[in-house]
């Protein structure tokens, strides 16, 4: 076949040569089209060989998008700054997409690639080979999405074994109510390290716990608030050891240990660049450092 024209992609993809123009010229007009015949034009063209301009005049130039399900600013803090500062040293270019709906924002394909912060990953564009980063633990579609992650269970194991070493065999471990992939993930490490556990998500259990033996209670970051106001009657650590599985509140002594969100931020923004240059990607997990606190103490003797 020799040179693909506008008009060999509209005749595959059953659409006029008039919308091939239109997607292929990145709809800067901003014309009513459905999500569907968009990327199936993409990816006709794609697949016909025919280099979409729009691509030719971005793609290569470093610039890399960033697509939040949620207002970035206000839930991504720490991985925005990340993300900022290893783009800065790789110099790219960050541009930001807004999702108000499910689908994946017309004009991502500005950018070389993208970066997903909360939200679930477009199956179409990635079909299309468009190079995608999710930051979080993403196991939908298999190995497909690369994605970068903390290591939550090994991180949650790990606090397990400091209480134990500590001498508590009578753990309570207060869940994060939300199924979320971290609340899984710190969950399962908890459950790896033993038995001796006793698990729940109302903390107005947690009193009855410790009169049941429970020496040391674990919670899930989302929830340290409401596991201290349940324990505000209790000696820490003298009565009960507490930890937190991820960040203490600022200014708090809880033992547990850091989640790596700037580094997170960091590592997506390298990755991604790796997935843009060489169209392989990876899952990768960063180790969350332990936080060694104050809350953890030896178990006390308690009367008879």
């Amino acid at each position: 076949m020799g040179r693909v024209r506008q008009a060999d992609i509209a005749r595959v993809a059953g659409v006029s040569q008039a919308t091939v123009s239109v997607v292929l010229g990145g709809n800067r007009t901003g014309v009513r089209l459905a999500e569907s015949t968009r990327l199936r034009v993409l990816e006709t063209a794609r697949r016909l060989g025919y280099a979409d301009p729009l691509a030719k005049r971005q793609a290569g130039h470093g610039l890399l998008g960033i697509c939040a399900a949620a207002p970035a600013f206000e839930a991504h803090q720490e991985i925005l700054a990340g993300i900022e500062a290893e783009a800065a040293a790789l110099g790219k270019d960050l541009i930001m997409f807004t999702a108000p709906g499910p689908g994946f924002p017309r004009r991502s394909r500005l950018a070389d690639g993208c970066l997903i912060l909360g939200g679930p990953v477009p199956a179409e564009q990635l079909a299309a080979g468009y190079p995608i980063v999710h930051i979080g633990r993403c196991t939908d579609l298999g190995a497909r999405v690369p994605w970068v992650d903390a290591d939550y269970a090994a991180a949650s194991a790990e606090v397990i074994t400091r209480l134990r070493e500590a001498g508590h065999h009578r753990i309570g471990y207060l869940r994060d109510p939300a199924d979320t992939p971290a609340a899984r993930e710190r969950e399962r490490g908890v459950r790896s390290a033993g038995t001796g556990l006793t698990i729940g998500h109302d903390p107005a259990a947690v009193q009855g716990w410790l009169r049941e033996g429970v020496t040391a209670l674990v919670v899930d970051e989302p929830v340290v608030a409401a596991a201290e106001r349940a324990l505000h009657a209790a000696s820490i650590p003298g009565d009960v050891s507490l930890a937190v599985l991820g960040r203490a509140p600022a200014g708090s002594e809880l033992s547990g240990f850091e989640v790596p969100r700037r580094e997170l931020g960091r590592e997506a923004v390298r990755l991604l660049a790796s997935v843009v240059a060489t169209g392989a990607g990876e899952q990768r997990l960063l180790a969350c450092p332990p936080v060694a606190g104050a809350t953890i103490a030896p178990v006390r003797e308690r009367p008879l």
